[in-house]
């Protein structure tokens, strides 16, 4: 016999997990499919690559799911100040006084924060979540592969490589940018390609840096560091596909050396190389978030240039909203399902979502190109913002998920 659920969710990962754990409470009997279970944490292992910058209102989210004590307790880094600029900073003379003026530096103190958010390994978030599952009885987790999805509004049935078969009264799609439930429930997206890639690099440094986060723009690609735990950091290297794959294939001295000379001087030396992996930029939205029986959220229902690190910030505010639409249907004897129910929670989503990708594609474009004549407009913004106060602290606090667009 089929199993019935009131709510099945397709992917167990930050955004998934985070949205059974939100619902755990209610009424409904809910179904989360994860294959690829995390590993649990220990102290020796080393860190993972796969990292995002949890803004506060992120953390107030897990903290209210009652996990976020868990993750600090393992390894989380905090950054306070953020900094932003093109020209060469550690250029002497006047060249390197008029890039410091062309910079930005946000600072969580301007708007009364202690941090302005955390970096933690994704894998230690989806595990946190899936631990906190395993003592919630409404939920069910189910660990075998999705082989098909057959859409019917209120009754979608989810066939399982085990051979067992489950139908979802209400489906949620937590399972990233190829999203069988988006496909089976042929909601079509935008999307496209960047032609660039990202590398990641997790390094030893000598040097603490454990308090800021930076970005330098280039014409090939933005250039980051994320701070981690101890004398550690990620590194992140936006470039065209062809100059990732040759970095890819240096040996792990060469790829230093290349580090050395193409990231700031401030990032210091560089003790050791942990770990590298690379992954194409690409933008998608759903142009439809939901349908009768049907809701996208997180990467499922948009995927956005990681250049601000707001990707699961975004996702985690699919969560909150999701959750307290279908908790205020039930509360007034509505169906959680229904197609009134849920487009309450694309209306209040999908325009802000917009919104931020395009921010995100306008600073992207504007930065990534040689023209001389955009170079000294983009360097005015730059150092306009910082000296603009009001201007850089609602930016902020956009950012970090205070105040929403």
């Amino acid at each position: 016999m089929n199993q019935q659920y009131d709510l099945v969710i397709v992917g167990g990962g930050m955004v998934g997990a985070a949205t059974a754990l939100a619902l755990a409470d209610s009424s409904l009997n809910i179904a989360l499919l994860e294959r690829n279970l995390p590993e649990s944490f220990s102290v020796d292992q080393p860190l993972d690559l796969r990292v995002s910058a949890l803004s506060p209102a992120s953390i107030e989210l897990l903290d209210r799911l009652d996990v976020w004590k868990t993750i600090t307790a393992q390894r989380a880094c905090p950054y306070r100040r953020m900094r932003v600029w093109e020209l060469d900073e550690d250029a002497e003379g006047l060249i390197g006084k008029a890039a410091r003026a062309c910079a930005t530096e946000f600072n969580s103190a301007e708007i009364g924060l202690d941090q302005l958010g955390y970096i933690v390994e994704n894998r230690l978030i989806q595990r946190a979540l899936l631990d906190k599952l395993a003592l919630c009885e409404q939920v069910t987790l189910i660990t075998d592969g999705v082989v098909s999805i057959d859409y019917s509004a209120g009754a979608t049935l989810v066939e399982l490589d085990s051979g067992e078969s489950l139908i979802a009264r209400l489906l949620v799609a937590g399972d990233g940018g190829e999203s069988m439930v988006r496909q089976a429930a042929a909601l079509g997206a935008h999307q496209w390609d960047y032609g660039q890639m990202a590398m990641v690099i997790n390094v030893a440094t000598a040097d603490s840096q454990q308090d800021i986060t930076w970005q330098q723009f280039n014409p090939s690609g933005p250039r980051a560091l994320l701070p981690l735990p101890g004398n550690n950091a990620s590194l992140v290297w936006y470039d065209s596909p062809e100059r990732v794959q040759a970095l890819l294939a240096m040996d792990l001295l060469s790829l230093q050396q290349e580090i050395l000379h193409s990231f700031p001087a401030r990032l210091g030396a560089i003790e050791a190389i942990h770990g590298r992996a690379a992954f194409p930029l690409r933008r998608m939205h759903a142009q439809h978030y939901v349908a009768e029986g049907v809701a996208l959220l997180g990467d499922a229902a948009h995927q956005i240039n990681p250049l601000a690190g707001q990707g699961v910030n975004l996702g985690f505010q699919d969560v909150e909203v999701f959750a307290e639409v279908i908790l205020e249907a039930i509360g007034q004897g509505e169906s959680p399902g229904s197609l009134a129910v849920l487009k309450r929670y694309e209306n209040r989503r999908r325009k802000a979502n917009l919104l931020m990708m395009q921010t995100m594609d306008f600073f992207y474009r504007a930065f990534s190109n040689h023209q001389t004549s955009l170079k000294v407009a983009r360097n005015l913004l730059l150092g306009a913002a910082g000296f603009a106060k009001p201007l850089r602290n609602k930016a902020l606090r956009v950012a970090s998920g205070i105040d929403r667009f």
